[in-house]
């Protein structure tokens, strides 16, 4: 998987950061003035979760960033930490409406078969032609099991951080997040290739 570098500019980040903290203040406008600043690795976050797929996606990145903005707008609860924070929300977000357009896909074809990943573009250790509705069943039952992990996995694979970035977001050490992302994946593989064994606890 491509790494999306979330660090950047020390200046940039400075700045995203304080935009998050006056929107978290309630300031709605600061959203508005953050877009452009993290416009393109939305973009990029967007097109990495597209790219997944082995065919055309009738959704396109913009339209999945527009989306993903919209539903930004309601995130009034959220304690915004820094910019690592922020992206790592806004992949959940992107997961969960590629899901949702996913599943009503699914639903639409009655049974003809939900997307397909290919598995050079999948990170993880997954049987061949995994679909995505079976990839995001199996991180809901990861964090059932170990809720960290399941946050690993989420920030490495949909967010694109690395994993100094995702120790950071998570405040954790980067021995723990190397750790956990080789449990989960070893866990994620086990359950995706036996899907009607039990696999063990990833602890």
């Amino acid at each position: 998987m491509g790494e999306c570098r979330i660090a950047g500019n020390p200046m940039t980040s400075a700045g995203v950061t304080g935009l998050l903290i006056e929107w978290g203040h309630g300031d709605r406008g600061a959203l508005d003035r953050l877009m452009p600043l993290v416009y393109e690795e939305l973009r990029g976050i967007a097109r990495r979760h597209l790219n997944l797929e082995g065919h055309p996606h009738t959704l396109q990145s913009t339209a999945l960033v527009h989306e993903a903005y919209l539903r930004l707008i309601d995130q009034n609860r959220v304690q915004w930490k820094d910019r690592a924070h922020f992206f790592a929300v806004a992949a959940r977000l992107i997961r969960r409406i590629l899901i949702d357009h996913a599943r009503r896909r699914h639903a639409e074809k009655r049974g003809g078969g939900a997307p397909r990943l290919t598995v050079e573009n999948v990170a993880l250790p997954a049987p061949q032609n995994l679909d995505v509705i079976a990839l995001d069943d199996a991180l809901d039952a990861l964090a059932a099991l170990d809720a960290a992990q399941a946050q690993v996995v989420e920030l490495r694979f949909f967010a694109g951080l690395t994993i100094p970035e995702t120790a950071e977001a998570l405040q954790i050490s980067t021995a723990t997040v190397e750790r956990d992302w080789i449990t989960a994946k070893a866990w994620l593989f086990d359950h995706l290739n036996y899907p009607g064994r039990s696999a063990p606890s990833p602890r």
